[in-house]
């Protein structure tokens, strides 16, 4: 085991910064390849995750929405609504962030809207006590109407 994988498993941060001195020098052959491999692989779920998850978050507030704002007394909804929107603007804005950050991230977007939707179905459902079966099987929205700023479902 080199000096530079053994750093891995003792000090990840300095490992990291002689990973990166490393690089730019152009010592390749010195490089812990193993572990930068799986850091690699790591970074790459870790974007995927948390695009899903907030996308998750986004989706269960524009199902409360669309199939719970109406339904509250006047007072209420005006209330939640404020919540909600606050949520939506606030969920948009990270993801847009994330995107504009992570490009490539673009070329999983509908799956992860679709990976992410039947987690915010559970979770709207459970939010609002309303039934799971009365939001749709498949996700309603497209990217755009899920992206885009100032889109507000329909309240039903």
């Amino acid at each position: 085991m080199s000096d530079l994988s053994l750093l891995y498993e003792d000090d990840f941060s300095a490992w990291t910064a002689q990973t990166i001195a490393l690089l730019r020098q152009g010592r390749l052959a010195d490089l812990d390849i193993e572990h930068l491999a799986v850091e690699l692989n790591d970074m790459g779920k870790s974007g995927r995750h948390e695009l899903v998850n907030r996308l998750r978050v986004l989706l269960a507030q524009l199902l409360k929405w669309q199939f719970q704002y109406r339904r509250l007394t006047a007072r209420w909804a005006e209330i939640e609504g404020k919540g909600w929107r606050s949520a939506i603007i606030e969920q948009r804005a990270a993801l847009s962030y994330l995107l504009d950050k992570n490009p490539g991230l673009r070329s999983v977007l509908a799956d992860g809207i679709a990976e992410a939707y039947q987690q915010a179905v559970e979770m709207a459902a459970e939010e609002t006590e309303l039934p799971a079966a009365i939001f749709p099987a498949d996700c309603p929205y497209d990217e755009g109407q899920v992206l885009g700023r100032g889109y507000y479902p329909p309240s039903e």
